[in-house]
């Protein structure tokens, strides 16, 4: 009989790992796919790094900077700022903070009034001077609720956060817990945004070299879960079986219900799965980059398709060929159309913003990313930590038990080891 078995290599489970490890239990991972990492992985594509989705490190994540070796990724900063389309022109804001010379710019940038702007360094200022306990004792409400509250005009709404956040959460409307918000926006503005120098796949590459790569095993589907009074049974599409004194489901939500609904009746514990936030990200390459600099390009007239467009490889060059731009572009949800009919669409939209020459842009692939985030509208993180024990022997892992964020995944790993650790002791 094992120890434990952890069923996903995702972050939270590899997480899940590291804390065992360290605790002398001895445990097992099982990974239905042929590598680790889950939601965070990198592909290569014609010397192109393809992220699964446009994602970001956000350096200040505490748990992430305990976890990880910052200097072997090679984190590679976006500039603290964004670029926004406006319907006829762009316009340039900065954290005045990190780039000095672009205050009086931001300043006077069309996005909202000069009390927006002071309230946007207000904000700032509160939140890098709260304490994580203090962000999740306040009253939770939506984001859109939280900043009207705080003052902010419908033009800054619309043309900053709601491109800026809708991005981050894949929620157009703002309706993503308050708390969520808070957290998020203090580590913009106490860290920096970053990828990788080599893709975000690094980050559980990383964490797996660190692990015994023979406790790993991949290509490895769970088919069925049972508990007895001794501890788990877990089930192999293989047909084989194993038993562990713990069995800590590390996969996604969406997966995670699917093997609790497999329990028999009399023994299986109650679990509801978040809804999923979903994202669509097409990849381009292209002979020039359409801006210049490491930045995000948001959509601020609340049209259109594309909430927000990046050149990876402007802010990490590995990213494509030498003398090669890769351009991603990004759509909140999926689009209810066919491929080609979505990449003709967005090569229209994208036209009027960087010209003709994106008609030039070649498409590499595009991701269709259907359990991209666990929904967190209030009140999801009421409490901010959600119970990682759900019966004896049974546990779970994931960012939908914390904040859905690499954060969230890391912590919700590390707690579910100290439960179990504590079963143990």
């Amino acid at each position: 009989m094992h120890d434990v078995l952890i069923i996903g290599a995702g972050l939270a489970g590899l997480s899940a790992a590291r804390e065992l490890t360290k605790r002398n239990i001895v445990w097992q991972l099982l990974e239905a796919s042929d590598r680790v990492g889950g939601r965070v992985a990198t592909d290569e594509v014609g010397g192109f790094l393809l992220d699964r989705g446009f994602q970001i490190l956000l350096d200040a994540y505490p748990e992430a900077h305990q976890t990880l070796d910052y200097g072997e990724l090679n984190l590679r900063p976006f500039h603290a700022g964004a670029k926004i389309w406006l319907g006829d022109k762009f316009t340039t804001v900065s954290n005045p903070l990190q780039h000095p010379k672009y205050a009086l710019s931001t300043l006077l940038a069309p996005i909202g009034s000069l009390s927006d702007k002071f309230a946007m360094l207000t904000l700032r200022s509160m939140l890098e001077h709260s304490s994580l306990d203090d962000i999740f004792e306040r009253r939770e409400r939506t984001t859109s609720e939280y900043l009207r509250s705080f003052g902010f005009s419908q033009h800054i709404m619309e043309r900053f956060f709601t491109p800026f956040l809708g991005g981050v959460f894949f929620d157009s409307k703002l309706d993503t817990s308050s708390r969520m918000f808070e957290f998020v926006f203090k580590m913009f503005a106490s860290g920096k945004a970053t990828l990788p120098a080599a893709g975000m796949g690094r980050i559980p590459r990383q964490m797996a070299l660190r692990l015994d790569s023979a406790r790993i095993r991949l290509n490895t589907p769970v088919a069925s879960l049972e508990e007895t009074p001794e501890g788990a049974i877990v089930r192999l599409a293989s047909g084989e079986t194993l038993r562990a004194k713990a069995v800590i489901i590390a996969t996604n939500w969406h997966t995670a219900s699917h093997l609790v609904s497999t329990i028999p009746t009399a023994a299986r514990p109650s679990f509801t799965a978040p809804k999923s936030r979903s994202t669509t990200c097409l990849y381009f390459a292209a002979d020039k980059a359409p801006t210049a600099e490491p930045i995000l390009v948001l959509n601020g007239t609340g049209r259109g398709l594309v909430n927000n467009v990046c050149v990876p490889s402007n802010v990490a060059p590995l990213y494509a060929p030498k003398g090669q731009s890769l351009v991603s572009v990004s759509v909140i949800g999926s689009p209810q159309t066919d491929d080609d009919t979505l990449i003709a669409a967005t090569r229209k939209e994208m036209a009027a913003w960087f010209g003709a020459e994106v008609q030039e842009w070649r498409h590499l692939r595009t991701y269709h990313i259907e359990h991209a985030l666990p929904d967190q509208t209030p009140p999801a993180l009421t409490p901010p930590e959600r119970p990682v024990r759900l019966t004896d022997s049974l546990f779970i892992a994931g960012d939908h038990r914390d904040t859905a964020s690499i954060q969230g995944a890391l912590v919700s790993g590390r707690r579910t080891a100290e439960a179990i650790a504590a079963l143990f002791a």
